[in-house]
């Protein structure tokens, strides 16, 4: 029984998912970070260090707010096919065991922050609450919370790039952060569209239910503006060559080669559209380090 439990205490955390679904919270870290070190021209070993830093804070947040999510959703989790079976509806774990796990999550994140400046601080506190904390009841009083999850995710951007330099970010930031928000819109949507029929019955919201039949010419003007966001953060910050290739071309091509082939009627195809999103992380954030060690 003890067994069990431990292993319903590590599925909350989607640890045991696929790798690449559970780093879509930490690239846009990873590029705010990497722009920023290039732009201040960061020693190699100290941007692996932040790395490092924000890889180990993502992910535990990451693993927070999942668990968070299933506590706000126990009730909905039950109605639906492909969630009845998780730990909490299930009855594996119990609502104050996983309170105390997302709470003892949490800390150490708060920890990490608070070894940052003020301004960075602030971003860190505003990017726990109110956006991934809110996020979970975003489904009942929105059609949009997938742009909700967007806010949350990519506000790693702009804390990564304030940690580095000790200022806001400028307007080439904001504008990759707004890709960053159409980018997750696009794989939460994929993603959302798995459980169209069951949020339709217990009434859950989401850009899957709102763009109906016209889902996937939606998803290809948010891919559109994701590449422009791209395009122009590289333009204005003069990244060169290897961003233009990678990061921006990359993405157009894996998200041309998404849309084309992703299968609506297949529900399993909705999971692995959703988890090679992965894959562009590693290509913007590929881009980025290529021109950052270019030149150093």
């Amino acid at each position: 029984m003890a067994v069990k439990a431990a292993r319903g205490y590590f599925e909350l955390t989607r640890l045991h998912k696929p790798v690449m679904g559970n780093t879509l919270m930490f690239w846009p870290c990873a590029w705010g970070l990497t722009m920023a070190a290039r732009a201040v021209h960061l020693p190699l070993p100290i941007f692996a260090a932040k790395l490092a830093v924000f890889a180990i804070g993502s992910f535990l947040l990451h693993s927070s707010a999942c668990v968070l999510n299933d506590i706000c959703d126990v009730d909905f989790d039950r109605q639906v096919e492909r969630t009845r079976d998780r730990p909490l509806p299930a009855g594996v774990v119990s609502m104050r065991g996983a309170t105390m796990l997302c709470a003892s999550l949490v800390v150490p994140v708060l920890g990490l922050l608070s070894y940052g400046d003020q301004l960075s601080l602030i971003l860190g506190v505003i990017g726990i609450f109110p956006l991934h904390a809110l996020y979970p009841l975003m489904k009942r009083w929105t059609w949009w919370p997938q742009a909700w999850l967007g806010l949350a995710f990519n506000w790693g951007i702009l804390l990564a790039w304030t940690s580095v330099t000790g200022h806001l970010p400028p307007l080439a930031l904001w504008v990759l952060f707004f890709g960053g928000v159409c980018w997750t819109i696009v794989y939460d949507t994929i993603y959302a569209c798995q459980d169209r029929e069951d949020d339709r019955r217990v009434g859950v919201k989401s850009t899957a239910l709102l763009f109906g039949d016209y889902v996937r010419e939606i998803l290809a003007v948010m891919v559109a503006i994701l590449v422009l966001c791209l395009a122009y953060a590289g333009w204005a910050l003069h990244l060169g060559v290897g961003y233009a290739v990678l990061s921006v071309g990359g993405t157009l091509v894996h998200s041309a080669w998404q849309l084309a082939t992703w299968n609506e009627a297949d529900l399993k195809d909705h999971r692995a559209k959703f988890e090679s999103n992965g894959w562009v992380g590693v290509a913007i954030w590929l881009g980025i380090m290529y021109d950052y060690l270019n030149g150093m």
